[in-house]
C-alpha cells in the first residue's frame, strides 16, 4: 500500500523546514557527512557505503539520511534529537514516518535539493532503494535525471506567468518560482498533487494547482513559459507492462509527444518558449527529423530540438523494463522485454531518439525557424542561458536576410578557439577547426575562406568587406564568396560561436 502524501499543514511545515536548515541537511551537508565515494554510490541507487557512513553516527543529519533516503528504522529518540522542533509528534502527524516499534519509519523519501542558489528540500515516494520491492503504479517520481536534464536546459527569462505541465512532485515549479510572477502546475495524479502542495509549503511558494489531463486544465490560458516532463515513455498496451503515471501517458507509441508539440502553441503568448522533454520513434529506413517534422508542420512555432541519445528497441526495452524496480532474468522482466520488442515491431520501428524540444510562438508575422540537430556529447551545464541565447540569435537571423547578415561586423565569442592540425614538419593545415568551449560545445571545419574570415572577426570588420577582401586575396568569385560566408555566419551565429559586437 502506497502512503499518501504529506500533509501541506503550513504550521508543521515551518517547524520541519526550520530544523532541516539547523542541521545542515543540505546537498553541501550530506555529500560532506558521506564523502565522495558514499554520495557518488548512492546518486547510483547503491546503499551500502552510504549505510556504513551512517550506521554509527549520531549526527543529526545522519538520522535523516538512514530514515528518508535509506529507509531504514530510526529510533524515536534519535528522530527526535533531529527534528527538535518539529517532534515525533509532529512528524507524524504530517505524515513523513510512522512508529514500528520503538522506532520510526520514513513514508515518503525527503532529501535536499540545491537549486539556483539555495538550499531546497524535495518530498516523493519512498524508491526501490527504501522499499526494496518494485514501486507502484501511482508512485510520485523525486529529483531523477529526466528532471535535472529539463531544469538545466530550461531557459529562464523573467515572465508574468509560466507553467509546469505534469508537474510530479513539483521540481520544475521550484525553479520557475525564481523568474516567473505567477507559477501555474497541473497533473493528472492527485497524489503528485499532493507532493507538489507539500514541496511548495515546504519552500514557502504559493503556486496555483490543477488537476487534470495535459493542457485541460489550462483551457485558453496563455503563458510566457511552459516546462513539461511528460509521461513520454512508449509503453505497450498489451497489458504485460505496468502502467506507471509518472512515465505512461495513456497513448500508443509517442503519440502523447506529438500531441503537446502540436497543442501548446495555443498556450503560449508572442514570444513565449515552451520547453519538453521527449522520445520519438523512427520507422524502419526513416529519419528522426522527418518524423518530428511532421510534427511541426502547421503549428506556426519556431522549433529547436536536440536530439541527445538514440536507443534500438531492444536497449529501449531493457531501460525501461529495469526502470520501476524489475530485474533482468526474472520472469516479469522477460515478460516485459517481449512486450516491448512486439510493440515497436509492430510498427515497424528501428530506433527511438530522445531529446530537448524547444518551442517559441513568433512576435512578428514571420516564417517560423526549424531547427533539429544531434548532439550526443557532453554540454555545458546549466544550459538554459545558452538555450535562450540561441533563441535570440536564431530569431535574429529568422527575421533578417543575407544583406543584413553581411552588413554586421561579428566577433568570435570568448569561448571559441581555432585549432589547427598539421602533419609533424608541414605547414599547410590539414585540418582547421573551430571549437566551442561552452554551450552545445560545437566544432565547426574552416574552409580556406571560412578560416580567413574567422581570422579577421574582431568586431572592427563587418562581414561583407571582410568577404570582399578574402576574395581579392583569394583571386576567388566574389558572389561564390559570400554566398559561402553567409552559409557559415548562419550556422556560427546561431549558436553563439560568433556573436554581434554591442
Amino acid at each position: 500500500m502506497t502512503a499518501n502524501p504529506p500533509l501541506a499543514d503550513a504550521r508543521l511545515v515551518e517547524r520541519l523546514r526550520d530544523d532541516l536548515t539547523a542541521t545542515g541537511f543540505t546537498v553541501a551537508g550530506v555529500t560532506a557527512l558521506l564523502g565522495p565515494m558514499a554520495a557518488a554510490a548512492l546518486d547510483r541507487e547503491q546503499a551500502m557505503p552510504a549505510r556504513r557512513a551512517t550506521a554509527d553516527s549520531d549526527d543529526p543529519r545522519a538520522v535523516l539520511v538512514r530514515l528518508f533516503t535509506l529507509g531504514d528504522p530510526v529510533d524515536a529518540a534519535e528522530v527526535a534529537g533531529a527534528l527538535p522542533t518539529l517532534g515525533v509528534d509532529g512528524a507524524v502527524a504530517l505524515g513523513l514516518v510512522a512508529p514500528e516499534g520503538d522506532a520510526l519509519v520514513a513514508l515518503c523519501d525527503l532529501r535536499p535539493y540545491a537549486a539556483d542558489g539555495r538550499d531546497r528540500w524535495v518530498a516523493s515516494d519512498l524508491g526501490e532503494l527504501a522499499l526494496g520491492r518494485p514501486l507502484e503504479p501511482d508512485h510520485v517520481l523525486g529529483i531523477g535525471g529526466a528532471s535535472a536534464t529539463l531544469a538545466s536546459w530550461t531557459p529562464r527569462p523573467h515572465v508574468e506567468r509560466a507553467l509546469d505541465l505534469g508537474t510530479g512532485c513539483g521540481v520544475q515549479a521550484l525553479h520557475l518560482e525564481e523568474h516567473a510572477d505567477e507559477v501555474v502546475v497541473t497533473d493528472l495524479s492527485e497524489r503528485a498533487l499532493g507532493y507538489a502542495r507539500f514541496n511548495a509549503l515546504l519552500d514557502g511558494a504559493e503556486w496555483d494547482v490543477r488537476a487534470g489531463s495535459m493542457l485541460a486544465p489550462v483551457a485558453d490560458e496563455r503563458f510566457g513559459l511552459v516546462v513539461s516532463n511528460p509521461p513520454f515513455v512508449i509503453t505497450p498496451r498489451s497489458g504485460d507492462v505496468p502502467l506507471f503515471e509518472y512515465r505512461d501517458g495513456g497513448a500508443s507509441g509517442d503519440d502523447v509527444v506529438r500531441d503537446l508539440v502540436r497543442s501548446v502553441g495555443e498556450h503560449l503568448e508572442p514570444g513565449g518558449i515552451a520547453q519538453l522533454l521527449g522520445n520519438w520513434e523512427v520507422p524502419r529506413g526513416g529519419d528522426w527529423r522527418t518524423r518530428v517534422g511532421e510534427w511541426l508542420d502547421g503549428t506556426g512555432l519556431d522549433a529547436w530540438v536536440v536530439q541527445r541519445e538514440v536507443q534500438d528497441p531492444a536497449e529501449y526495452a531493457e531501460t525501461w523494463s529495469r526502470d520501476g524496480g524489475h530485474h533482468p532474468g526474472t520472469a516479469d522482466f522477460n515478460t516485459m522485454y517481449a512486450a516491448w520488442l512486439d510493440d515497436f515491431a509492430a510498427r515497424d520501428v528501428e530506433s527511438i531518439g530522445f531529446g530537448v524540444i524547444t518551442l517559441q510562438r513568433p512576435r512578428t508575422d514571420r516564417a517560423p525557424f526549424r531547427d533539429l540537430v544531434e548532439v550526443g556529447w557532453p554540454v555545458a551545464s546549466p544550459m538554459g542561458p545558452t538555450v535562450l541565447a540561441g533563441l535570440d540569435a536564431r530569431t535574429w537571423l529568422a527575421e533578417h536576410d543575407d544583406d543584413a547578415l553581411l552588413d554586421v561586423a561579428w566577433r568570435c565569442a570568448a569561448d571559441v578557439d581555432v585549432e589547427t592540425h598539421r602533419e609533424p614538419g608541414e605547414e599547410d593545415a590539414l585540418l582547421v577547426l573551430l571549437r566551442q568551449g561552452g554551450g552545445l560545445r560545437r566544432q565547426l571545419t574552416l574552409s580556406t575562406v571560412t578560416a580567413a574570415l574567422v581570422s579577421v572577426c574582431d568586431g572592427d570588420l563587418t562581414a561583407r568587406a571582410a568577404a570582399a577582401a578574402i576574395g581579392g586575396l583569394l583571386g576567388a568569385d566574389d558572389a561564390a564568396v559570400r554566398t559561402e560566408v553567409t552559409r557559415f555566419l548562419r550556422d556560427a551565429v546561431k549558436d553563439g560561436l560568433l556573436v554581434e559586437t554591442r
